[in-house]
């Protein structure tokens, strides 16, 4: 029998807990995405986190652990090579990815690859490197206004984003731009996680803003995953942010595209006031993209805060057999160098209304047991070839 209805699984995107064993190969020792924003800010007000033990399973300066927390919480360690939004997903929801994704971030793209996709979109590339989204335009958008041409430029990701202003160069031009991109960078030697259509709006330097009709065209997963297996048994697999991207669309029944983070848990909330069986699956993407890369731990705590405040209604929507869990995909510490992700452990907060017990778990080789919890309580198969054991019996 199935030990609850609905599953709400949310992804704060970038939220580490601490350094793996192998993040020194990843120039990453010592990162601690959660701790270093509690040690760089004088001010973090997350009650509900609180509540839920996030102080418990990790050291705040300013948040004290609380004597019964409403749950669980443990760390997730990531089976995986690499330290991407795409490989934390698809490991949590059951595929070990053992090859990375291909990253250009010290060269910019090869000149093969950019004489094709200049050849076949018509238009001449400018940029072509690894850099800042804001900065970029900044540095080029009056250039692609004024000329027509594409900026096209990379991350330490494994991702190619190409810019259009949405007046000038037209939405749909530009994602029939990274449709192409998209085509030619399936290529084994260019290959990157997402193509990512940034759109912006602005006619000169201090006024460029990018705009929420980003669209990401990301690679299939290499196999099937505890999505696919609850949309084929009939449950609802429904999606919040950019899991639509990361997946592909693969096993889902209904999708939500959000404008940010607070929104997304907007959205999330509404979910949570319907009837449905199965899976809300939700990626909180603000985190990363406007604090963790820009290294603002500043800007992190606030938005943590603003999260917490989302979650405190939520919570209180939550029936005796809902059961909510709060992950992360990988780190983003923003006192760390560069720009990049840092290769973490992660928090893993579990917590249902009908919760008897409370309190610490073992921490999981895996973030696969996500999905397997998932599967297990819906009493459904997962996929041959994925990883992960549930802990559903854990959390009583």
């Amino acid at each position: 029998m199935k030990k609850y209805k609905r599953i709400f699984t949310i992804v704060v995107d970038s939220l580490g807990a601490g350094a793996l064993p192998d993040a020194a190969d990843y120039g990453d020792a010592g990162t601690d995405t959660l701790g270093h924003i509690s040690q760089a800010v004088d001010a973090f007000d997350i009650p509900n986190l609180r509540r839920l033990g996030l102080a418990n399973l990790h050291a705040l300066k300013q948040v004290e652990a609380v004597e019964r927390p409403l749950g669980y919480y443990a760390c997730l360690n990531e089976a995986s090579i690499g330290k991407d939004t795409m490989t934390g997903h698809w490991e949590m929801m059951g595929l070990h990815i053992t090859k990375p994704f291909r990253t250009f971030t010290e060269n910019g793209f090869p000149k093969e690859l950019i004489k094709e996709l200049s050849e076949r979109t018509g238009r001449v590339i400018i940029g072509n490197k690894s850099a800042s989204g804001t900065e970029i335009l900044e540095e080029l958008g009056e250039e692609e206004i004024a000329t027509g041409h594409m900026i096209v430029y990379t991350s330490a990701d494994s991702v190619m984003q190409i810019c259009g202003n949405e007046e000038t160069f037209g939405l749909e031009e530009l994602y029939r731009c990274c449709e192409i991109a998209r085509e030619i960078t399936m290529k084994d030697e260019w290959k990157v996680g997402r193509v990512i259509a940034r759109p912006y709006v602005g006619r000169k330097k201090g006024e460029f803003k990018r705009t929420s009709n980003r669209h990401d065209y990301a690679l299939k997963p290499y196999g099937r995953t505890a999505l696919n297996a609850l949309k084929d048994a009939g449950f609802h697999v429904i999606s919040v942010g950019k899991i639509f991207d990361i997946f592909d669309g693969e096993g889902l029944t209904e999708s939500n595209k959000s404008k940010s983070s607070v929104h997304g848990m907007e959205q999330t909330i509404e979910i949570a006031k319907r009837e449905f069986e199965g899976l809300c699956y939700v990626n909180l993407v603000d985190f990363d993209a406007l604090w963790g890369h820009r290294r603002n731990a500043e800007g992190y705590a606030r938005e943590l805060e603003r999260f917490d405040v989302k979650l405190g209604g939520l919570l209180e929507l939550l029936k005796e057999d809902d059961l909510l869990m709060i992950t992360a995909d990988h780190g983003n510490d923003p006192t760390h160098t560069g720009t990049d992700h840092t290769r973490e452990k992660v928090p893993f907060l579990a917590y249902s209304p009908s919760m008897k017990g409370f309190g610490r778990i073992p921490d999981a080789k895996t973030f696969a047991v996500i999905g397997a919890t998932i599967a297990d309580n819906f009493q459904v198969e997962m996929p041959e070839g994925t990883i992960g054991s549930s802990i559903l019996e854990k959390l009583i």
